[in-house]
């Protein structure tokens, strides 16, 4: 019989020492518990790779970046080009000679008789106007609500949103002073009167963005908008336009099972544009020992203005 078989196999239990047993790689003593092959069995569990640990602290510190709340060319290309847009509007406005501003506004006015003959045209120009200029709060309100919704559901549904608040609004408020005129209830003039304004979008923007927001911050802004749409409403000053922001809010919120379908979508998919590194989506994946850890802190409200949109009897 070969020798060096035979003494493996006659090797006494007193020489499987732990010394021998780490050599051996699976010999340990019976009866002895968390033996050194135990250990090393324990300790050498996989750990998570760095990059998802880098992840994990991105999406950590992802809503503690105050200059997300401003559109940029890159993440919110809608808002940063159509606020660029408003922009040099409203600078020329203000250094033009008043009579061309006013031949501008006229021409780009949502009134009845526009709308009956150039609707396409007048309801895109009318939404080039800020009541105001730049230096109003319902600028500030536009840029801040418009690049939270768009970060959140993405530029072309931020932009249907805008618009559908902004048609809808302009066409539930003018159609009736139309027919108020044939019945004979208002004057002719009526047909005429001056309205531009980017209010209508801008409170379907709210009204929309409220949706995806927690219950803490979602309904605040809800009440304290409306709050102040139905005072401005409660004062008289421009019922028609106050009826439609009110309405416009309304189609905001109407439009949160949409947006709420396409937020969830989004952060289960490609994680939206605050995670769309495939690091920050396998840190966040379910089940990882980074998504066990992973708690993200709600977004920061995003702020509102309002300012009256331009009109003259």
């Amino acid at each position: 019989m070969d020798r060096s078989t035979t003494a493996a196999a006659t090797t006494s239990p007193s020489d499987a020492t732990p010394e021998n047993a780490e050599a051996g790689g699976t010999s340990v003593l019976d009866g002895m518990p968390r033996q050194r092959g135990d250990a090393v069995t324990e300790t050498s569990a996989p750990r998570p790779p760095a990059s998802r640990a880098r992840a994990l602290a991105r999406a950590r510190t992802s809503a503690l970046r105050p200059w997300r709340l401003l559109p940029t060319p890159t993440g919110t290309p809608f808002t940063f080009g159509y606020a660029a847009v408003l922009a040099v509007v409203s600078v020329t406005a203000d250094h033009a000679a008043p009579s061309l501003v006013h031949a501008l506004q006229q021409g780009s006015s949502t009134d009845v008789a526009h709308l009956a003959r150039h609707p396409v045209l007048v309801l895109l120009a009318s939404a080039l106007w800020i009541a105001g200029g730049v230096a109003s709060m319902y600028a500030a309100g536009f840029v801040l609500v418009l690049t939270a919704l768009e970060r959140r559901i993405g530029g072309l549904r931020a932009a249907g949103v805008f618009l559908l608040g902004h048609v809808v609004a302009t066409l539930a408020t003018e159609v009736p002073v139309g027919l108020s005129v044939l019945a004979g209830h208002l004057p002719g003039s009526s047909l005429h009167r001056l309205d531009y304004g980017i209010s209508f979008g801008v409170a379907a923007s709210v009204g929309a963005l409220a949706g995806l927001l927690t219950p803490w911050l979602r309904w605040p802004l809800l009440i304290g908008f409306a709050g102040v749409l139905a005072g401005d409403l409660i004062a008289f000053r421009d019922p028609m336009t106050d009826w439609g922001h009110l309405l416009s809010l309304a189609v905001g919120v109407s439009t949160w099972p949409l947006i709420r379908r396409r937020h969830r979508a989004g952060a289960d998919g490609r994680g939206g544009r605050g995670t769309a590194d495939p690091a920050v989506r396998a840190a966040q994946a379910p089940g990882t020992l980074a998504a066990q850890d992973l708690t993200v802190a709600p977004r920061s409200p995003a702020g509102t203005g309002r300012g009256a949109r331009g009109f003259l009897p």
